[in-house]
């Protein structure tokens, strides 16, 4: 008998064990790492979209963790777009293979706690613990940056094996999202 139990706690592990035992059942624990790394990190802030990862070094970088959401509505405009992105950013990873399943998200909403009943958010937040990785892989990004706009590069110059395709989804957004393309454009210009 093989049971798989994903996103449990230690304790829960070992509780589970016992009952197993008191039955003459022989179980095995296989543990996942649900938590963050700096790779994960980086692979996560790489998948998304430009205001969805402004929105997320905003938190990280001004907000050190915790950030009033009139500061990003200010700078962003409407949040509606970065935050539908970083939602749809944890189960493509999952589905990628870049993170386990019941890795949570790293940026949460804070609600008005004197107005439950309507839900705008007041702060996004991220897990104190976390910061110093999404600080670092930021940096990473920065740094990786820096380096394509090297002098004898143009800015922003692919290397030839890193080179998107141009018919490619656009970095952050499944094939499955409902983007248009430039063919969709240029189809709907030949109905005229």
């Amino acid at each position: 008998m093989r049971i798989t139990i994903e996103g449990a706690s230690e304790a829960f592990a070992e509780k589970v064990l016992a009952l197993a035992a008191q039955q003459g059942a022989e179980l095995t624990v296989a543990t996942v790492d649900t938590g963050w790394t700096v790779d994960r990190a980086e692979r996560y802030l790489r998948s998304l979209p430009a205001g969805a990862r402004r929105f997320a070094e905003m938190v990280v970088i001004d907000g050190d963790g915790y950030l009033d959401a009139e500061q990003l509505r200010r700078v962003l405009g409407k949040l509606n777009g970065p935050t539908v992105a970083l939602s749809r950013a944890i189960p493509r990873g999952v589905r990628e293979g870049w993170w386990p399943e019941g890795t949570s998200a790293p940026i949460s909403p804070v609600w008005d706690p004197d107005n439950p009943s309507w839900h705008k958010n007041i702060a996004y937040q991220m897990a104190r613990e976390n910061v110093p990785l999404f600080r670092d892989a930021l940096a990473r990004l920065t740094s990786a940056q820096g380096a394509a706009d090297a002098p004898g590069r143009s800015p922003g110059a692919w290397d030839h094996e890193d080179a998107p395709s141009a018919l490619a989804p656009v970095p952050g957004w499944s094939a499955e999202d409902d983007v248009p393309s430039a063919l969709d454009i240029l189809d709907e210009g030949e109905d005229r």
